[in-house]
């Protein structure tokens, strides 16, 4: 097989032995399969978790697969900087450098506004903000990798339809569970950009990618939507949000290839956009994905971004 489809078969390409890879949210569903991804290919696993059971059982399941894997947990809850500051400190106790950091984990549209331990809406400190300022942290290992870091964002069809409300960012006045993960879904992708906009002017030793997964079978709706729902409504909610995924979509082994597709392939691009090629991207094999006309306004990048320093408190 040759082209996009041998992607999807070819475990073993790229060889990625003595690299070492950060995936957040690799203990279940995208993460996880992208951590096998890499683990399979050779690269040493940080895999930063918020339950530590969760995460020895992750590892269980990779070593299962890959026996040879070598994974180090770190604990990690992105709602809290001080969480993220700390996992950021220890992964320098075990390597100098970073080759690979995955920006995955994330939070979907619970029905009741929830804030993180700083203050923030929870779907855009979760999903954007811990994400930015684990980066900052991390920038310096990225920076001594040979030839640059790479960072991917995991976005999400969603950002199709988002808007960055600069006058109300963390929902305050106004929250939808769905406006508000839109929103932080393209905050992730503007992220991605303009992080590859200021290393191509500025000379930073970083390469940044966004990808989507399309309609992936994962936990989410269960973690997000259906567990803020009472407990019979979340039951069904779990159950047809999942059955139309499947249904529709790609499982979540399939969702994860255009986000290894970004961090590996030859051909994939700084500032670029990877994600299905099927039906309205939902599912397929990987290639380029449609670049909403609200990610490319390099003006609300660069306004997200000076927000997301000061909020945050990190500073490239």
């Amino acid at each position: 097989m040759t082209g996009r489809r041998a992607w999807r078969v070819n475990h073993n390409q790229p060889d990625l032995k003595g690299q070492v890879a950060l995936v957040t949210g690799g203990n279940s569903g995208l993460g996880f399969q992208v951590a096998l991804g890499l683990a399979h290919r050779g690269a040493r696993l940080l895999l930063p978790v918020r339950h530590a059971e969760r995460g020895r059982e992750a590892i269980s399941r990779i070593k299962a697969e890959c026996p040879t894997a070598q994974i180090i947990p770190l604990p990690l809850d992105l709602s809290s900087l001080q969480s993220v500051a700390e996992c950021a400190a220890a992964a320098t106790k075990y390597t100098d450098r970073l080759n690979l950091l995955v920006n995955n984990a994330g939070v979907m549209a619970p029905t009741r506004r929830k804030e993180t331990k700083n203050g923030f809406e929870l779907q855009f400190g979760v999903n954007h903000l811990g994400h930015f300022a684990l980066t900052a942290h991390l920038r310096h290992l990225l920076e001594n990798a040979p030839g640059g870091g790479v960072v991917v964002s995991v976005a999400s069809l969603a950002a199709c339809k988002g808007h960055i409300q600069f006058d109300d960012l963390q929902s305050r006045y106004r929250y939808s569970p769905f406006g508000a993960y839109q929103q932080s879904k393209l905050a992730n992708l503007l992220f991605a950009m303009e992080l590859a906009r200021r290393a191509g002017e500025q000379g930073w030793n970083v390469h940044a990618r966004a990808a989507h997964p399309g309609w992936a079978s994962t936990s989410i709706i269960a973690n997000g939507q259906a567990a803020s729902l009472p407990a019979p409504l979340g039951r069904i909610e779990q159950f047809w949000g999942g059955m139309i995924l499947r249904v529709m979509g790609q499982s979540a082994a399939h969702g994860a290839e255009p986000i290894l597709y970004a961090a590996l392939s030859p051909s994939a691009r700084d500032g670029d956009y990877y994600g299905p090629q099927g039906h309205q991207e939902r599912r397929g094999p990987p290639g380029p994905a449609h670049i909403p006309p609200t990610a490319r306004k390099g003006s609300t990048a660069a306004r997200l971004w000076d927000v997301s320093e000061r909020l945050t408190g990190t500073s490239w």
